[in-house]
């Protein structure tokens, strides 16, 4: 392991605002976000596969009345959106390190007020759909963590998982969806996102690939 990871890693050690595995906080966080990571009544957004947290961050500058918080299980990305929350003074920001089929023991029910789920691993292969953040095991480990008038958020390259997903969602009684696109950058909601852009989306936007965004919620 190179001297940087480690450094890293001791640096989100120090941090406060990462939650991991070895702080007392960490085993007791669940249902206790606002009381005593933010220390305030905000609403709490959660952003999955979060990497290096540029969205996270990037969504914190914008709305300073809401909590947000990254999730991912590699310390060496979420010391990068940590170490700049920290320079910006955003207190508003928190990290949690951890596997995402892992979420539901650490928010209780009807937490998060939003998710977003941002350029996810696609898993094509027929074999691994339950490994897709989208597919109906991961939906309704959602489902009971996210408030009634909460929102889901997903925005991916993908086409095939865009489908997958649209398609899945269409199917559910229990999901409306509110809007969705094919080209996020020519609908009408590419201002909503105030051109805040994941490595990823920037990486695939500047290939040329059209992003696809869908909104919707759990009745």
């Amino acid at each position: 392991m190179g001297r940087n990871k480690l450094q890293r890693f001791k640096e989100n050690e120090e941090n406060r605002n990462v939650i991991q595995s070895g702080k007392p906080i960490f085993e007791n966080i669940k249902g206790k976000w606002n009381i005593d990571q933010f220390q305030n009544q905000n609403p709490v957004v959660v952003e999955l596969a979060c990497g290096r947290g540029e969205f996270t961050v990037g969504l914190a500058r914008e709305y300073r009345d809401q909590n947000f918080i990254g999730v991912d299980i590699k310390g060496s990305r979420i010391w990068k959106g940590s170490k700049t929350a920290i320079e910006e003074g955003l207190d508003n920001v928190a990290f949690l390190r951890t596997q995402i089929q892992h979420l539901s023991e650490f928010f209780d029910a009807e937490e998060i007020s939003e998710l977003w789920i941002t350029f996810p691993d696609p898993f094509p292969r027929d074999g691994d759909e339950k490994r897709r953040l989208t597919s109906p095991r991961f939906l309704d480990m959602y489902k009971p963590l996210i408030k009634k008038d909460g929102v889901v958020n997903f925005k991916t390259d993908n086409t095939g998982l865009f489908d997958y997903t649209l398609e899945l969602v269409r199917s559910r009684e229990d999901i409306e969806v509110i809007h969705y696109t094919h080209d996020f950058y020519q609908s009408e909601w590419k201002e909503d996102h105030h051109g805040i852009k994941t490595r990823y989306e920037k990486i695939f936007s500047d290939k040329g690939e059209k992003i696809k965004y869908l909104k919707f919620s759990f009745k």
